[in-house]
């Protein structure tokens, strides 16, 4: 009853959504410079979110110089030629707002929320910031240091994490998708304050990146103020753009990590095909049918029926600059019997049910429950500002917020056959690599401590 209820909810959600959701009424503009503007206007409540995107992230990090844009962010909030340290955060708090800023891969954004008639404080700090910008020696190995211990707690301290980072690093070979976000502790060692001049005048530039406001606002109002704050900002030197290439995988590569853990975790990253790629939403849908609450398929199998996993996993994000990759894995449970359960038990059990879909179709049931959970997170997420802004963001840096017109649909044509098909492509050895978090017990383990999933 309680599963049916949950299928009933997200169709009400559906039914109540507007009828052409993703045609967002975006009002797009670019200056002389290069700085391209998307304002959607909201009038539910007096708020408005204000984000600056940077096309620039991880994979633009130089060689040697892992981390770099993600260091360059915490720097961003460390002063300019005109304000000091911590003022940014300061005068968007003491103005009601909230402010925050996130790397990725494939870019770097800022973003605030405020009420909407007092935007312009927003407007003038980020236009401040790209271009005045102190990157102070002192400051940097102070603030470079808190990224070390950042380094330490989520990936050097957290076997699962840990897992995550050496599988990835394995999974590429030569595309820069291999490094992480936070760069790799040898390089952060090396890192310098001139490094990171280069950096910010490399990329933060008005032609390499992109406003989006959302929220009560005039667009036309807000183009004009953006134009005064941004318009006399020179464009950038060129960016030229390595090839990012990845040679062909031709079988499964294996990765181990011995860490003090308490039990055995087990992750498998498949490379797959990107959106708007046609597979992208079968490969969607796929995840969904897998592990989406408890009623999915490895949850009821795995953790449930054979008790094999504590939790399990599977994950598809196919909206980036590089190829995209579809998780697997799983946390051993523990298990007071003789022979007990091991990573190996867990490994091939996510490996037999992931057969198993390639061998029978799911149920019609099972594809339009799925649908409709995609749909109705997709919808939800509407309500948000920042979410919004979010969606539109990541389409953009991805290959344009337009882009965002063509999910739903692309979604609600996925059949069985699709997903089936999606999961004979790409969910082969040939396309896998597999990490395994051996634990080693040491005089520091805690006894009741469970690693968490990334």
């Amino acid at each position: 009853m309680k599963e049916l209820l949950t299928v009933a909810l997200y169709c009400v959600a559906l039914l109540a959504a507007p009828p052409a959701l993703a045609a967002m009424n975006i009002v797009e503009d670019t200056l002389d410079n290069g700085l391209k503007v998307l304002v959607l206007e909201d009038h539910k409540a007096p708020v408005a979110t204000f984000q600056v995107w940077y096309r620039v992230g991880a994979i633009d990090d130089p060689a040697g110089a892992t981390g770099a844009s993600h260091l360059l962010e915490h720097m961003m909030f460390k002063g300019t030629k005109n304000f000091g340290p911590k003022t940014f955060s300061q005068t968007i708090n003491r103005a009601g707002g909230t402010d925050n800023a996130f790397t990725s891969h494939d870019y770097t954004a800022y973003h605030e929320t405020i009420s909407s008639d007092r935007i312009g404080i927003a407007i003038k700090l980020e236009a401040d910031r790209m271009q005045n910008l102190l990157l102070d020696p002192a400051e940097v190995k102070t603030e470079l240091e808190v990224v070390k211990e950042e380094r330490r707690m989520r990936y050097e301290d957290n076997p699962q994490s840990l897992v995550h980072e050496n599988t990835m690093a394995a999974a590429f070979m030569t595309h820069p998708y291999r490094n992480p976000v936070i760069g790799w502790m040898a390089d952060l060692n090396d890192m310098t304050a001139e490094k990171l001049v280069s950096h910010y005048r490399r990329y933060y530039s008005p032609d390499n990146a992109v406003i989006i406001v959302i929220g009560d606002v005039d667009a036309k109002k807000i183009i004009g103020e953006i134009r005064v704050s941004y318009g006399h900002i020179p464009k950038g030197p060129a960016i030229e753009r390595l090839p990012m290439n990845e040679p062909p995988q031709n079988g499964e590569r294996r990765v181990f990590v011995r860490k003090d853990a308490q039990l055995p975790y087990v992750a498998a990253i498949y490379k797959t095909a990107s959106f708007p790629d046609p597979d992208s939403f079968a490969l969607d849908v796929l995840s969904m049918i897998l592990s989406e609450g408890k009623s999915s398929r490895l949850y009821r199998a795995l953790v449930y029926e054979k008790r094999l996993a504590l939790s399990v996993d599977t994950g598809y994000d196919g909206v980036g600059r590089g190829p995209a990759t579809f998780y697997a894995g799983g946390t051993v449970a523990p298990s007071d019997t003789p022979a007990g359960n091991s990573a190996e038990m867990l490994e091939a059990a996510i490996r037999e049910e992931i057969e198993r879909i390639k061998r029978e179709p799911p149920s019609a049931r099972e594809v339009q429950k799925a649908k409709n959970q995609v749909e109705a997170s997709f919808i939800m997420e509407q309500d948000s500002l920042y979410s919004r802004a979010m969606a539109i963001g990541g389409m953009e840096m991805a290959g344009g917020w337009r882009l965002i017109e063509r999910y739903l649909d692309g979604i609600r044509a996925v059949t069985a056959d699709d997903v089936t098909g999606a999961a004979r492509k790409y969910l082969t050895d040939d396309h896998k690599t597999t990490g395994v978090l051996i634990p080693v017990q040491t005089a520091n383990s805690d006894a009741n401590s469970v690693g968490e999933n990334k």
